[in-house]
């Protein structure tokens, strides 16, 4: 991968984009409100500046404000300049044409920015084609020459399919080809890796600055993943409520971080806090054995059997943490759901406490699910929004006939505390909480019974990195305070290095290697582990510097 270390020098100029003062004020039902508070910022031609922060601190509305989206508000600035051009004296239409042409946006989200109705090609073409004099044909021509330097296979056939037809990592790398379609000058990369697995997230990172490398382009890297500034940031700016608090040279702010703020984001990277369980010699508390799982995909002449998980053997000690690491579509969550009994394994056996609870009796089921809980990846998704906390984290006892109404508001109560909340927020709703507050609730409903095991599916990675430090160090403390088993579900593999005390590595439906933590992560035997390890973001700058690519998996 290309080092944006040697690109540390740059002329002043070849400034692309000058920032000075920027605020933007939204409308709103209760007022005005500054979301962006007279920021200053610089992006030279061939550096990758990052703007670093959490939800909510004002980075992509500063994206928007450069690329003239705001629609509900007000953009002022001492200076806001495209190069040559003075963003704020330009009209609406002129700034429209200013999109893709000078500046680009790659989006978070490629299947919500894709047209679903119109091939990647028609897409691509219509952008050409919008901006420039040029005929169809060569405006096709030129779409494939695109998809073929983003490095999508077979680019003249792929052309004409549609975005659902794609991979997550290759709808960005569309996004990307649309970006740099016309030969912008600047390009804002808004969250451009959140959604994507290590692998793929590491292959769009090289994308990235190989084509900065190549064409010449300055890169805004909006992120709030520390990981991925150390690994290609050239500057960074820290962004908090709306304010740049510390800024320079990426080297500088990350090894000698001078605000509070940004002392704090570097204190949530992960930290080595797993302690290991004893090995007694005891049965597992949850073992699995040839666990097997099919789904029938497609209809008619073209329907046929997808294995999800085959064959797959799992063992799990009391008061072990056990991390399951793979991409997406490996079987890491068809395996959780058999783990809790919400689906039936069409081959192999689960024990649970030694008592056999594959396809059992209706009692021998109960047993299970009250001793295994689920905490689901999406704490917007897994909370009914009808229901109040208090409600939420009941159900179960409810469900099981446990106890009194008075006795279950007091469990409530009681679980409440457990994780860090408010007893007095059981009467809100889930919509009143923020994401980690709300991923609290849902740990708290999966105590409510007093769970030997916890299988955890992804249960961070929708947060920012101190929310998710905060869940990960909650989770830790309920093993150490509860004795409980965890199963922890992930494709961040820096996170589960410092918290997992073994680790189990699953590549399409399969478990390829099982080991100590700290053995698997030292000698990989597996290839796709070493190509796991060899996509993790850097943890140091200096680890940065000495890191060196093993091994890259196509998209």
């Amino acid at each position: 991968m290309m080092s944006s270390m040697e690109n540390t020098s740059v002329p002043e100029n070849t400034v692309v984009l000058d920032v000075r003062g920027l605020t933007v004020t939204l409308d709103g039902s209760r007022g005005p409100q500054r979301v962006v508070d007279g920021i200053d910022l610089t992006v030279h031609r061939g550096e990758v500046f990052a703007l670093l922060g959490e939800s909510g601190s004002g980075k992509s509305m500063t994206a928007r404000a450069i690329m003239g989206l705001i629609d509900n508000g007000t953009v002022e600035a001492a200076t806001l300049s495209l190069g040559d051009t003075d963003l704020l004296t330009v009209t609406p239409e002129q700034h429209r044409r200013l999109r893709g042409v000078r500046v680009s946006l790659v989006m978070q989200d490629a299947l919500s920015a894709l047209n679903p109705v119109l091939s990647i090609g028609d897409q691509i073409i219509d952008l050409i084609r919008a901006h420039t004099p040029v005929g169809r044909r060569e405006a096709e021509a030129r779409a494939v020459e695109l998809l073929t330097l983003v490095g999508i296979p077979s680019p003249e056939k792929r052309v004409r399919d549609y975005p659902h037809q794609f991979s997550g990592g290759q709808r960005q790398r569309i996004l990307i080809a649309m970006a740099i379609a016309l030969d912008p000058d600047l390009i804002i990369a808004d969250e451009p890796t959140t959604a994507l697995d290590v692998t793929v997230q590491a292959q769009v990172l090289d994308l990235l600055l190989s084509l900065r490398d190549r064409l010449g382009m300055g890169v805004l890297l909006i992120t709030h993943d520390l990981g991925v500034v150390m690994e290609v940031a050239d500057r960074v700016a820290v962004m908090r409520t709306g304010r740049i608090v510390e800024s320079g040279p990426a080297d500088d702010v990350l090894t000698a971080p001078q605000h509070p703020y940004t002392l704090q984001l570097l204190d949530s990277m992960p930290q080595d806090v797993s302690a290991a369980a004893d090995d007694d010699g005891s049965a597992p508390i949850l073992e699995g054995r040839g666990l097997e799982r099919t789904f029938r995909s497609g209809s008619g002449r073209r329907a046929h059997r997808v294995t999800a998980v085959g064959g797959v053997d799992l063992s799990l000690r009391s008061g072990e943490i056990l991390a399951i690491v793979g991409e997406s579509g490996s079987g890491k969550s068809t395996l959780a759901r058999m783990l809790v009994g919400l689906d039936s394994p069409d081959a192999g056996t689960l024990r649970y406490r030694d008592q056999d609870v594959t396809r059992g009796r209706l009692r021998d089921r109960k047993v299970l699910r009250r001793g295994v809980q689920m905490v689901f990846q999406d704490p917007y998704m897994s909370l009914n929004p009808r229901m109040t906390v208090q409600q939420i984290i009941a159900e179960p006892l409810a469900a099981t006939r446990t106890g009194t109404p008075a006795s279950r508001r007091e469990r409530v109560a009681e679980l409440l505390e457990l994780v860090g909340l408010d007893p007095d927020m059981a009467s809100r709703f889930p919509h009143q909480f923020s994401g980690g507050q709300r991923q609290r609730i849902g740990i708290a409903r999966a105590l409510a019974l007093d769970p030997d095991v916890l299988v955890c599916d992804e249960p961070v990675s929708a947060l920012d990195v101190s929310i998710r430090a905060q869940i990960i160090d909650l989770l830790c403390e309920l093993r150490e305070r509860l004795g409980m088993s965890i199963v922890f579900i992930a494709h961040d593999l820096s996170l589960v290095r410092h918290i997992a005390d073994r680790v189990a590595v699953m590549y399409l439906g399969d478990m390829v290697e099982v080991g100590d933590t700290e053995e698997v992560y030292r000698h990989p035997a597996h290839p796709y582990t070493q190509a796991l390890l060899s996509a993790i973001p850097p943890q140091t700058r200096a680890e940065r510097g000495m890191l060196q690519r093993r091994t890259r998996l196509s998209a």
